[in-house]
């Protein structure tokens, strides 16, 4: 009986250090993807506990290409669609008994969905390897230069493999 106790208490420790995850669904096209919440808490948290990043609060957007284009064009002047966007918290700390923000993940249903068909590849996956790739950006990662993007990479691939996810970039032949 104790044994059972402490895992318990073991589990709840660990699920309270986790990020809160808060999950927006701002377009009814994702209503096809009916397990894409806990796949994004899935990936998130394993993202988060590679990093060592154990506590915060990250909202992630669900929405479609054309809001997303116009995030992209307000925010980083490209007046296109875009898979993820990134935005992170300017201000790390937080206020007592509050969760520290760590930022802002949008992602968009058609661009998503087209770039796995074109990749032959589970939406599924594709959609976690983007989870993982927003909240890389948020604990400040970046792919701006090609060593950056290197290290970006491969993170993205041993995070993506503890959930069985392949490799997303072999397919590109960049593996």
């Amino acid at each position: 009986m104790k044994s059972r106790t402490n895992n318990r208490d073991a589990r709840r420790r660990l699920r309270r250090r986790r990020p809160t995850i808060d999950i927006v669904i701002e377009s009814p096209l994702w209503r096809a993807q009916r397990s894409a919440k806990a796949l994004l808490r899935r990936a998130i948290g394993a993202a988060a506990s590679t990093l060592s990043t154990t506590e915060g609060e990250v909202a992630v957007v669900l929405t479609d290409d054309s809001a997303i284009r116009a995030l992209n064009r307000d925010w980083r002047c490209k007046d296109a669609a875009t898979n993820v966007l990134s935005f992170p918290a300017t201000h790390a700390r937080a206020a007592d008994g509050t969760h520290r923000l760590l930022g802002d993940i949008v992602i968009a249903y058609e661009t998503t969905e087209r770039e796995a068909r074109a990749e032959r590849k589970p939406f599924a996956h594709h959609l976690a390897h983007l989870a993982v790739h927003g909240f890389l950006h948020l604990a400040g990662y970046d792919h701006a230069e090609d060593d950056e993007a290197d290290a970006m990479e491969r993170l993205e691939i041993a995070i993506l493999a503890r959930l069985d996810v392949p490799d997303p970039y072999r397919a590109r032949g960049n593996a």
